[in-house]
This record gives structure tokens, sequence and C-alpha cells, in this order.
């Protein structure tokens, strides 16, 4: 059964809000990072975050929704994100963001993949695999920068099993 139209109003929307507030915490970091390689990174990360929010808010207008209208997120993921916003060390951000964060959305994202209808949700389709492409290309710069300045990428300990924890992450 796909998706009704609302439904995929709504989970667009949720990951809009997140695509946003990945470009925050990226934007937020690029000051205080003290390598030159990582703030460099991190604004073409930031580039690729906004594309990802742009092309899902005129989505949503498509769906039936005002254009760029986000839907904030189950409260346990938004305070997962809060947590990662609020790390301070190079290492430490890259494992969370790029290690747990983005691995965590491309699992959701191909679990909508497999949820909806793919002609008659093709944009959105067309949308996520972009997004997914992106998501993996900027983890492997991520392990490289990582591996080119000798950082050990280590989430702090629960953040991994909370994102695993939040199967679903679309608000009640």
């Amino acid at each position: 059964m796909s998706l009704s139209v609302a439904e995929r109003a709504r989970h667009i929307a949720t990951f809009r809000f997140v695509e946003v507030r990945l470009m925050e915490i990226a934007a937020a970091w690029t000051p205080t990072a003290p390598e030159m390689e990582l703030k460099v990174l991190l604004g073409r990360h930031i580039w690729d975050f906004a594309q990802h929010a742009d092309a899902l808010g005129k989505r949503t207008f498509e769906l039936r929704q005002p254009a760029q209208h986000s839907l904030r997120p189950a409260e346990a993921y938004v305070r997962l994100l809060e947590d990662v916003a609020a790390l301070s060390g190079s290492g430490e951000r890259l494992a969370a963001l790029y290690g747990v964060v983005l691995r965590g959305l491309e699992q959701r994202y191909e679990r909508y993949l497999r949820e909806t209808d793919p002609v008659l949700d093709g944009p959105s389709v067309v949308i996520l695999e972009r997004i997914l492409e992106d998501s993996r290309r900027q983890r492997n710069e991520a392990d490289g920068l990582a591996g080119e300045l000798a950082l050990v990428p280590a989430p702090p300990d629960p953040l991994p099993a909370r994102d695993a924890g939040l199967p679903e992450i679309l608000a009640p």
C-alpha cells in the first residue's frame, strides 16, 4: 500500500526540518573548528544541506502544503540533534554528524523510498535519491578528512544507540 499525499507531505516536511537543522549545525561548527580543512569541508556540506532543504521545501508545495514547509520531528530526535550540535571536539563532531546522524538518515530515506509509490511520488524519489548520493559522498569525504588529520572519529557512547532506537522520527 502506498502512502497518501498527506503522509508523503508529513515525511517530506520532517526531512526538510532535519536538513535545515544539519545546515545550521554545520554552520555553527565552522567558525569554531580549529582545522582549516574541516572548515572547508563543513562549508561545502552546508551548501549541500541547503540544496537538500530547498528541494524538499519545493516538494512540500507540490504535496499540498505551503512552500518550504517544515515539521518538527519527534522530540527524542530533536534532542539527539541538539546533543550533536553541542559537541566540541572535531573527531566527535565528524563521528556524530557523519557516522551517526547521516547514516541514520540514509536508512530512514531508504525506508521511505521502499514505502512510497515510485510513480505517484516520483519527484520525492528523485530528490531523496540525490540526497542519498550526496550523503554517501559527504560521509566518504568526512572519513577521508578524519584519516588525513589523524582524528579519532568516535561519537559519544549513547548517540549511536539513541539514533538506532528511533526508527521513526516523525512527530506523533
